[in-house]
């Protein structure tokens, strides 16, 4: 009992702090602005380990490596901290394991990066509906916006109401089905002897 409440307490840590450095990286590749309430809160979450990586990580097409970085070995140790809570035994072959849990850590990463956008996009159509001048709602829409740009191109609005966030949340559910397949091959060459 004791490993389960030590693992929730590591996992929602972890998962805040990777939620957090993901939600920089897109709002940096977005250009999105950091001066808002949302913004201002994911930079003080996240300022302590992005900074001192920008002196060692550099960007890549404009993409900020230095969140995208932490963020993938969050999830590393999270997995890793997983199993040997669980009592996993690991396969003989250490490069085998260690690609395993890179692997399985990327997919994490992933998984979390589709959670994050369901949520943007989830939060900025029941603000358009709700509260349209909010003042979240200009950041969401940003953030949502590129996702949405294709399907607002196919998918017609019916009496001025927008069906596109709904296309994509489906196609996000099925997304997470594809990375739990993904998860799993992984996973195989962590135990591969």
């Amino acid at each position: 009992m004791l490993s389960n409440i030590l693992l929730l307490v590591l996992d929602t840590a972890g998962g805040f702090l990777t939620l957090m450095l993901l939600a920089r990286f897109f709002m940096q590749w977005q250009r999105v602005s950091f001066r808002n309430q949302i913004g201002q809160f994911v930079v003080s979450a996240t300022d302590w380990i992005v900074r001192p990586l920008r002196r060692f990580v550099p960007g890549l097409f404009g993409l900020d490596l230095a969140s995208l970085l932490p963020a993938w070995v969050v999830q590393v140790l999270l997995v890793f901290a997983e199993l040997m809570l669980n009592g996993a035994v690991f396969g003989s072959n250490p490069v085998s394991v260690m690609l395993g849990l890179w692997g399985v850590g990327l997919v994490e990463l992933l998984r979390m990066a589709v959670y994050l956008l369901f949520g943007v996009v989830l939060m900025s159509a029941v603000l358009s509906w709700v509260s349209p001048h909010a003042p979240a709602a200009p950041v969401l829409d940003a953030l949502a916006a590129p996702f949405l740009k294709p399907f607002r191109r196919v998918i017609p609005s019916i009496a001025n109401v927008d069906l596109s966030p709904l296309v994509l949340l489906l196609v996000l559910q099925i997304l997470l089905m594809v990375i739990a397949g993904l998860r799993n091959n992984f996973a195989l060459l962590l135990f591969r002897s």
